[in-house]
C-alpha cells in the first residue's frame, strides 16, 4: 500500500510541474494557475476517473485542455479553475459517452470549435446540446462531422 501511495504522489508531483510549465504558455492570455489550484483540479480528477470508472497512464488530460482551452475569449482568470474543472469533467464523461471511439485529441478539438463556436462559452450547452450529438455519433458509428439522418 505504501508503495501506491508513493507512485501517486510521484504522479500528482509530475501533473504539477506540467501545469506551472502550462503556465508559462497561458500566462500571455492572462491565466495561469497557482499550486493550490493546480492540486485541486489534480484531485478533482482522481474523483472523475474514479466516478467515471476509468484509468489514466500519463500526463493525463488537464495540460492538454490548459494549452487547448486558454486563447478562449470566454475564459477569463475569474473563471479559469472552474471552467478547467467542469471541461475535464465533461471530457472523461463524454469519451465515455463516445465509447472511446475517438482519440482525446478529436474530443478536445471538438470540444474547443463548440466552445468557442455556437456554445459561446456556455459549458451547458457544450454537455448537454453538442457533445450529446457528438456522443450519439460515435454511438451509431458516423463520422465526427457527418450530418444526422433527419427522419433519426
Amino acid at each position: 500500500m505504501e508503495d501506491k501511495k508513493w507512485l501517486e504522489a510521484a504522479n500528482d508531483s509530475m501533473q504539477l510541474e506540467k501545469i506551472r510549465k502550462a503556465n508559462d504558455y497561458t500566462k500571455k492570455f492572462g491565466l495561469s494557475l497557482t499550486e493550490e489550484e493546480g492540486t485541486l483540479l489534480l484531485r478533482e480528477r482522481k474523483d472523475v476517473l474514479r466516478n467515471q470508472e476509468r484509468v489514466e497512464f500519463g500526463e493525463g488530460i488537464l495540460p492538454k485542455l490548459i494549452y487547448a482551452f486558454c486563447d478562449s475569449p470566454y475564459i477569463y482568470q475569474d473563471n479559469y479553475v472552474e471552467t478547467l474543472g467542469r471541461l475535464q469533467d465533461i471530457f472523461y464523461f463524454y469519451k465515455n459517452e463516445s465509447l472511446d471511439e475517438y482519440t482525446d485529441d478529436e474530443l478536445i478539438d471538438f470540444m474547443k470549435e463548440q466552445f468557442d463556436g455556437p456554445c459561446q462559452g456556455s459549458l451547458d450547452y457544450l454537455e448537454d446540446t453538442r457533445l450529446e450529438t457528438f456522443a450519439r455519433r460515435a454511438r451509431f458509428g458516423q463520422g465526427l462531422y457527418e450530418e444526422e439522418d433527419e427522419e433519426g
